[in-house]
C-alpha cells in the first residue's frame, strides 16, 4: 500500500513538472537603436529578477526561454539606456534603445579632443544629427534655430542660400560675424556642401574659454561638426527621402484694381484711367508658384576586425516658389578607418558636392544673405507694380513702365537667364599613434577645394517693336542681349599636429594637449562681359559677342595663419576641475609689427554632488557650478586693409592751367599701418544640474564679453588728401551680456510612453560702450529716405535712426496753430504726419532723429517637444525672438503716386471722418524715414512638426528589412508675428540688418518621407 502511495505522489510532481515544462514560452525579437534605426549586436538581454539571459546576435535578434512566471526582459547595451518590458502574453517583442546623454555621461567634441560634459569647465552645447535630419533643409545651421540658447538663426526661403548664425550677440560693427566650422577637422565658413544626413552630431562651443583653442577663429564662436563613420559588422543599407512642396507662408495682401483706383484717386484728385484689358493682377501670384521639393539619400557601412568604412549619396532637389528657380544638388561622402595596427590608426573623410541654382540670384539681385537688390528687381517690382496693368496677355507682357515707371516683374524674369555652378571637395586624413598608454599623437590634412562658375544671359528685346508690350514705348528694354561669365577658384588648406598627455595618480586626473597648426587661404576671380550674343544657349560663350563691347575684372585674395595651442585639463577627485588653454596666433592679413597675438583662457568648475556631504541627498543627480574667462579674435578684414594703394592717371595741372594737364598718381585713401586684431574679452558663469534621477536637467549661464579695439572709421582732415574723409582703425568697443536658461524634462509614462520637453531661452544686451575718437556709423540706405540705422555710443549696434511721430494733423487749424517750421522734404499739412521736436529748436529735420530701437532681439528662444508611444513618435520645434524691430523699406520705397498699395491702407488712412493717428492720408509716397517705418519684429513660430511611425521589427524580418518608418511633416508651418510685411527675420551685415526692402519671403513647408534600413 504504501509502495503504491509513493508511486502515485512521483506521478502527480511528474505530472505537475510536465505541466510546467509545457508552461514554458520561447520569446523572439529585435532591438533597434533609436538615434540611426540601426540593429544592435551585442545586447544583453535577462529575464527579470534571474541570471538567466542572452545576447542579441549580429543583426540584432534574440531568441529567449522563460519560465510560466517570468514576465519582464531587461535589455541594457553600454552608451544606451536599460529598458525593462514586461512580457505579458506576447511571443514576440521589438525593442529600441536610447542612447544614455545624461549630463554625467554625455561625450563632447571640444575642439583637437573630447571631455565628458560633465568635465568642462567652458559653455557648449550639443545637437544630435538625427535632430537635424528630420527636417527639409539645405544645411545643418538652419535646422539647428530654436535648439540652442545664445544660438541665433535666421534664415530665407530662397533656394541655395545659407542661413546668417550669431552667436551672443553682435560684436563688430564692420568685420566679418561668421562663426568658424569644423568639419572633421576642416576649418571653413560655409558648410551648404554638407548633407544633414551625414552628420552624426554637432557640438558648440559659445564662450570664450570653449573657442579660445581655436584663437584667432573664435571670435564668432566655433560650430563643430562631426559626420558618420562605419561600423565593424555586416553591411547596412539604408534609403531615407522626403517629398513635398513648398509655397509662401506670408504674403501681403496688395489693393486690387478697385481699391487701388479709389486711393491713387484719393491722392491726387485726379481720376484713374480705366484697367488695360479688365486687368485686376496680383503680382505676386504672377511671379510665386507652390514648388516641389525632395531629397533622398543612400548610405551603405560596414566593416571588418581592421577596417570601417561609409558610403552616402543625397541628392536635393528644390524648385523655389519664384517663377523659373530651381536648385539642386548631388553629394556624396566616402568616410573610412584602418587599424594599420594596435598603436596605429589610419583615418580618411572625404565628400564632394556639386550644385545648379538656376535663376536664383542676379535676375532678382539677391546677395549671399537672401537679400534682393531692394529698387530694381522682380520682387520689388511686384510690390509697386499697379494691378490695373496685365502681367501677359497672348504673349505680350503689360508695359507698367509706360504706365508708372515699374518693370512688369515677370518679363523680369522670363528675360533674363542665370546659372549658378558649384563644385565642392572637402576631406581629410589623419594619423592616430598612440605608443604608450598616456601619449596619444595624431596628425591631420585636410583641404577645401572649390569652383564656383556664374553665368548670367540677358536677352534682347525692345519697347517699340510691338512683339514684347501690349502698350510700346516705356524705359523697359534691352536694346542687345549680353552674356557674362565669372569663374572663381577658391582653395583652403589645414594641416594639424597635436600630441596629448594623459596620466591619473591617486584622486589628480591631467590631460595636456600641446600642438601647432597651418593654414592658407587662396581665392581668385575672373569675370568676362559681351553683348550682342545670340539667344541660343547653344551659342552662350563670351567669344561669340562683340569684341568691341569687351569687359574685364579680376581679383583675389590670400592669407596665411599658423599657430601654436596648448590646452590643461586637470581633475582633482573628480569634483574639482580646471581648464586653462593658451594659442598663439599669426596672420598674414595684419602688418608685420601686430601679426601675433596669444589668446589665454582659464576656466574652473566645481561638482558639488559629489562632495560627501550631498551624499545622502535623494534631489540632486548632478549640481555643478563652473566660471571661466578667455580672449578669442577676430582678423575678419581686407589682406590689403594696412598696404596703401595708388590711383593712376589722375591729372594734375601746372602753372595754373588745367589743360592740358600732366598725369601721375596719387595716394588718395590714408591707412592705418597699425591695424590689429578685434580681441574679444568674455567672462562666463554658470549652474549645472540634474535632479529627480535626472528627469529634469537644466542650465543656467551669465556672460559678459566686450571688443574694446572693434574696427572703425575715424574722421580725418580732408586736406589731408584722403578720398572719404576717413581712416579705418581700431577704436570702438562694443559689449554682448546676458543670460541663458535652458531646461529639458524627459520621462517614461510606461515602458512605451515616454516623452521629452525642453525649452532655452536667452537674454541679449548689445551696446555700442565707446567710439574713443571714432565716427559713428551711418548705414541701411533705404530709396529716398537715406541711411536709416546709426551705431553710436549707448545703443546696440545697428539701431534705427529715424524722425519720431507725433500723431497725426487733424486739420489745417491745427496745422496753423504749430509753431515748428518743417524742412525740405517734408510735408505739413492735415493727413500728414507731425513729427518730434527732438532738439528743440523750433525747426523738423534731420537734426531731429532719435534712436528707435534696433534688429538685435532682447529675447530670442525655442520649445522643443518629443513624444514617442508605441511604434508612433511625433516632434514638434518652435522658435521665436522678442523686443527687436524691422524696418518696412518696402513701404519706404514707395516714390511715385501711381504705385500700387496695400490694402490695409486703403482701408485704414486717415481720413477727415477717421482721424486715425497711425495711419497719413492717401499719398504719393516720398515720407520721410521715421518710425512709422518701423514695427515690431517679435515673432513666434512652429518651425517643425514630425509625426512617424516605425514598422515592427517581426513583421520587417520576414522581408530582411532592419527597420523600416514613414513620416509626414510640415516646416514653418505657422507664423504669429505683429509685422506688417512678409517676414521679421532679415538677415543682412552688423549695420545692415533688420531692413525689409524686398527680401525673399520665408517658406511653408509639407512633406512626406520614408527611414527604410536593411
Amino acid at each position: 500500500m504504501m509502495r503504491l502511495h509513493l508511486q502515485l505522489i512521483w506521478l502527480a510532481l511528474l505530472g505537475i513538472h510536465l505541466n510546467a515544462i509545457s508552461q514554458d514560452r520561447v520569446i523572439t525579437g529585435k532591438v533597434i537603436s533609436k538615434d540611426d534605426g540601426q540593429t544592435l549586436p551585442g545586447v544583453n538581454v535577462v529575464v527579470q529578477g534571474t541570471t538567466l539571459g542572452t545576447v542579441t546576435n549580429g543583426d540584432g535578434s534574440f531568441s529567449i526561454t522563460i519560465g510560466p512566471s517570468d514576465n519582464a526582459l531587461t535589455f541594457s547595451f553600454i552608451g544606451y539606456k536599460a529598458q525593462t518590458i514586461t512580457i505579458s502574453d506576447r511571443t514576440s517583442i521589438d525593442v529600441i534603445l536610447e542612447q544614455e546623454t545624461t549630463s554625467l555621461q554625455e561625450i563632447v567634441v571640444v575642439g583637437y579632443g573630447v571631455q565628458k560634459k560633465t568635465d568642462i569647465t567652458g559653455a557648449t552645447a550639443n545637437i544630435k544629427g538625427e535632430e537635424l535630419s528630420r527636417q527639409p533643409v539645405l544645411t545643418a545651421a538652419q535646422a539647428m534655430q530654436g535648439k540652442v540658447a545664445g544660438l541665433q538663426v535666421i534664415s530665407s526661403g530662397q533656394p541655395g542660400s545659407s542661413p546668417q548664425v550669431r552667436m551672443r550677440g553682435v560684436s563688430t560693427a564692420l568685420s566679418a560675424t561668421t562663426a568658424l566650422y569644423v568639419v572633421d577637422g576642416v576649418l571653413t565658413d560655409d558648410i551648404s556642401n554638407i548633407n544633414t544626413s551625414d552628420i552624426i552630431d554637432i557640438n558648440i562651443l559659445k564662450d570664450a574659454s570653449a573657442s579660445a583653442i581655436y584663437g584667432s577663429r573664435g571670435a564668432n564662436g566655433v560650430i563643430i561638426i562631426t559626420t558618420r563613420t562605419g561600423a565593424r559588422g555586416k553591411i547596412k543599407v539604408t534609403y531615407n527621402n522626403n517629398i513635398g512642396f513648398r509655397q509662401a507662408a506670408n504674403l501681403v495682401a496688395m489693393a486690387n484694381t478697385a481699391e487701388y483706383s479709389n486711393y491713387r484717386q484719393a491722392a491726387t484728385g485726379q481720376v484713374v484711367p480705366p484697367p488695360l484689358d479688365n486687368a485686376d493682377t496680383d503680382w505676386y501670384k504672377t511671379i510665386l508658384r507652390n514648388a516641389m521639393e525632395q531629397t533622398h539619400n543612400i548610405s551603405v557601412s560596414g566593416g571588418a576586425d581592421k577596417s570601417t568604412y561609409l558610403f552616402n549619396v543625397g541628392y536635393l532637389d528644390d524648385q523655389g516658389i519664384v517663377v523659373g528657380n530651381s536648385f539642386k544638388r548631388i553629394t556624396m561622402r566616402l568616410n573610412s578607418e584602418y587599424s594599420i595596427s594596435d598603436p596605429l590608426k589610419l583615418s580618411l573623410q572625404s565628400s564632394y558636392a556639386s550644385s545648379v541654382n538656376q535663376n536664383g540670384f542676379n535676375n532678382i539681385d539677391m546677395d549671399p544673405n537672401g537679400n534682393i537688390d531692394a529698387f530694381s528687381s522682380a520682387y520689388s517690382d511686384a510690390y509697386r507694380a499697379a494691378p490695373t496693368v496685365p502681367s501677359i496677355v497672348n504673349g505680350l507682357y503689360g508695359n507698367t513702365s509706360v504706365y508708372q515707371n515699374v518693370g512688369n516683374p515677370l518679363l523680369d524674369l522670363n528675360n533674363n537667364s542665370v546659372k549658378i555652378n558649384n563644385n565642392r571637395l572637402q576631406g581629410a586624413a589623419s594619423l592616430d599613434y598612440k605608443p604608450l598608454a598616456w601619449l596619444a599623437l595624431k596628425s591631420q590634412f585636410g583641404a577645401d577645394w572649390q569652383n564656383s562658375w556664374n553665368r548670367l544671359y540677358a536677352y534682347q528685346f525692345s519697347a517699340t517693336d510691338g512683339k514684347t508690350f501690349l502698350t510700346p514705348n516705356g524705359n523697359q528694354f534691352n536694346t542687345l542681349s549680353d552674356l557674362t561669365n565669372k569663374s572663381t577658384q577658391t582653395f583652403r588648406w589645414v594641416f594639424n599636429n597635436t600630441a596629448t598627455f594623459s596620466k591619473k595618480f591617486d584622486k589628480h586626473d591631467f590631460t595636456l594637449l600641446i600642438g601647432t597648426t597651418a593654414e592658407k587661404y587662396f581665392q581668385q576671380w575672373f569675370s568676362a562681359t559681351r553683348n550682342s550674343v545670340p539667344a541660343d544657349p547653344s551659342l552662350w560663350y563670351i567669344g561669340v559677342g562683340n569684341a568691341n563691347s569687351s569687359q574685364n575684372d579680376g581679383k583675389g585674395d590670400e592669407w596665411t595663419r599658423n599657430s601654436y595651442l596648448s590646452r590643461l585639463n586637470y581633475s582633482y577627485d573628480g569634483k574639482y576641475l580646471l581648464t586653462a588653454t593658451l594659442r598663439r596666433d599669426g596672420s598674414s592679413r595684419l602688418p608685420s609689427q601686430n601679426r601675433w597675438q596669444s589668446y589665454p583662457s582659464v576656466g574652473v568648475a566645481w561638482i558639488i554632488s559629489r562632495e560627501g556631504f550631498l551624499q545622502n541627498q535623494k534631489l540632486f543627480d548632478l549640481l555643478k557650478l563652473r566660471g571661466s574667462y578667455g580672449q578669442v579674435g577676430n582678423d575678419q578684414i581686407p589682406a590689403n586693409a594696412f598696404n596703401s594703394t595708388v590711383v593712376q592717371n589722375k591729372p594734375y595741372p601746372f602753372n595754373g592751367s588745367t589743360s592740358p594737364a600732366t598725369n601721375g598718381t596719387q595716394i588718395n585713401q590714408i591707412i592705418d599701418p597699425n591695424l590689429t586684431w578685434e580681441i574679444t574679452r568674455e567672462y562666463d558663469a554658470a549652474v549645472e544640474f540634474a535632479i529627480l534621477q535626472s528627469k529634469l536637467t537644466g542650465e543656467v549661464n551669465y556672460y559678459n564679453k566686450t571688443v574694446n579695439n572693434a574696427l572703425i572709421n575715424v574722421p580725418i582732415p580732408r586736406t589731408i588728401g584722403d578720398a572719404d574723409g576717413v581712416i579705418l582703425t581700431n577704436a570702438a568697443a562694443i559689449q554682448n551680456k546676458g543670460i541663458e536658461v535652458l531646461l529639458t524634462w524627459k520621462d517614461n509614462i510606461k515602458e512605451d510612453f515616454s516623452y521629452t520637453i525642453s525649452g532655452n531661452v536667452t537674454f541679449n544686451h548689445n551696446e555700442v560702450t565707446a567710439l574713443n575718437g571714432g565716427q559713428n556709423i551711418f548705414d541701411g540706405a533705404v530709396a529716398s529716405q537715406g541711411f536709416v540705422t546709426n551705431s553710436d555710443v549707448g545703443h546696440p549696434v545697428g539701431s534705427f535712426y529715424v524722425l519720431k511721430t507725433a500723431g497725426v494733423f487733424n486739420s489745417d487749424g491745427e496745422v496753423q496753430s504749430d509753431p515748428t517750421t518743417y524742412g525740405s522734404g517734408l510735408t505739413k499739412a492735415a493727413g500728414y504726419f507731425k513729427y518730434q521736436d527732438a532738439n528743440k529748436d523750433g525747426k523738423i529735420d534731420a537734426s531731429d532723429k532719435v534712436f528707435v530701437g534696433s534688429y538685435q532681439p532682447v529675447a530670442y528662444y525655442g520649445i522643443n517637444l518629443g513624444v514617442q508611444y508605441k511604434k508612433w513618435d511625433c516632434n514638434i520645434s518652435i522658435y521665436g525672438n522678442a523686443g527687436n524691430k524691422v524696418y518696412n523699406g518696402k513701404r519706404a520705397a514707395r516714390v511715385d503716386g501711381r504705385d500700387n498699395i496695400e490694402r490695409d491702407l486703403v482701408y485704414n488712412r486717415w481720413t477727415p471722418q477717421s482721424l486715425t493717428q497711425t495711419q497719413p492720408i492717401a499719398n504719393n509716397g516720398n515720407l520721410p524715414a521715421s518710425d512709422y517705418f518701423v514695427e515690431s519684429g517679435s515673432f513666434i513660430r512652429i518651425n517643425n512638426i514630425t509625426i512617424g511611425y516605425n514598422f515592427p521589427a517581426a513583421l520587417l524580418s520576414r522581408y530582411s528589412i532592419s527597420n523600416f518608418r514613414i513620416f509626414i511633416m510640415s516646416q514653418n508651418l505657422y507664423t504669429y508675428k505683429k509685422y506688417s510685411g512678409f517676414t521679421a527675420e532679415l538677415p543682412g551685415g552688423p549695420t545692415t540688418s533688420g531692413i525689409e526692402s524686398a527680401t525673399y519671403p520665408t517658406t511653408r513647408t509639407v512633406a512626406i518621407g520614408v527611414n527604410l534600413g536593411f
